[in-house]
């Protein structure tokens, strides 16, 4: 099993210290983050694009770039790219580069996005929602598969007679995932496509509510003939980890409360109680925050369940000091994915 990490890169007022984070910072942020992410063992770093003001990273490749060279084992991934409102070929193309740079360690997470902002900025109809991203898909599917294209075209997407697209990858292939929301249709689509598939757990809940989607996501890629080594699944969920759970709970319950609060502005979300999180932080709740051990135990028990290849924290949502990011992913590393390596090793 990974462990890995992803953030959107936010950006505004720290709620515990008033200091304002704007996107230069946060971005010169990331590639620090990165890099100690690197050097202490985690698997994986996603970045998500948005195309918003509270968000630093809408060119999740160049983001990425920042670090490839600096970095020598973490898979560098988006977490996800709104394939949507893109153009299948400079997705590619942008994601190979990153490939080259990092020799052989990029990978995509293909998703509608969480947002629409993106549809009207690049010209879209919100009303092509669903077309826009099954044809874009398979376009990039088709790229990945061969250098000289032949894509006929679609309503969507443009007609490639035989060109060739560069550059190519250092892989054979670029991994590529698609993003699973809350629909049975969707896993159902990335099983029948024999795509790994990446499951968003958020907002609180427990963890074992999603069990019947990844059921569905390997019972219709079995029917599909799809060999099971290729239906890998990613756990996505809000986390953080400190030293103690009191200390996780007092970096990072403010900064998700006041994520909360912006967001119920135009979505109708209410912020939680500090109860009502922690409670949501507990053993079975869908926040995977704690002290170390806590949080590998979770991580545990969810995969013994899940039975799940990948586990992506959101680390950091809301606006929470630089520092104590860097504190979370050392422990995050040093402690919490060393204990989880040991317990798998015994057969837990």
């Amino acid at each position: 099993m990974e462990i890995g990490i992803f953030t959107f890169g936010d950006v505004g007022t720290n709620p515990r210290t008033g200091q304002f984070v704007d996107a230069p910072e946060r971005l010169r942020n990331l590639a620090e983050e990165i890099v100690l992410a690197d050097q202490v063992g985690v698997d994986a770093y996603g970045l998500g694009e948005h195309h918003r003001a509270d968000y630093a990273v809408s060119a999740i490749a160049v983001a990425l770039a920042a670090a490839a060279t600096q970095t020598k084992h973490i898979r560098l991934t988006s977490a996800v790219s709104v394939l949507s409102s893109d153009d299948p070929v400079r997705v590619f193309q942008q994601f190979a580069t990153l490939d080259g740079l990092s020799e052989g360690r990029a990978e995509i997470i293909a998703g509608r996005g969480a947002f629409t902002e993106s549809f009207p900025l690049f010209g879209y109809d919100l009303n092509d929602y669903d077309d826009l991203f099954i044809e874009k898909l398979h376009m990039l599917l088709e790229i990945n598969k061969q250098e000289h294209v032949r894509w006929p075209g679609t309503r969507h997407t443009q007609p490639l007679n035989g060109l060739g697209v560069y550059p190519r990858p250092r892989q054979e292939q670029l991994p590529i995932w698609m993003a699973v929301g809350g629909t049975p249709q969707s896993a159902a689509r990335a099983a029948n496509l024999g795509l790994p598939a990446a499951f968003a757990l958020i907002l609180g809940g427990e963890w074992a509510r999603i069990a019947p989607m990844l059921q569905l996501y390997h019972q219709t890629g079995h029917s599909a003939g799809h060999d099971t080594s290729r239906l890998k699944t990613s756990l996505n969920v809000h986390g953080f980890v400190h030293e103690s759970m009191e200390k996780a709970l007092d970096i990072y319950y403010p900064a998700h409360a006041a994520w909360q609060e912006h967001m119920g502005r135009e979505r109708g979300m209410t912020a939680q109680s500090r109860d009502m999180f922690t409670r949501f932080s507990g053993p079975r709740g869908g926040y995977f925050v704690g002290g170390p051990s806590e949080v590998a135990e979770k991580i545990l028990a969810a995969h013994e369940v899940l039975r799940f290849d990948r586990i992506m924290l959101e680390l950091g949502i809301g606006i929470i000091d630089h520092r104590d990011m860097l504190d979370a992913i050392e422990i995050l590393g040093t402690r919490v994915i060393p204990e989880v390596r040991r317990a798998l090793a015994n057969g837990a």
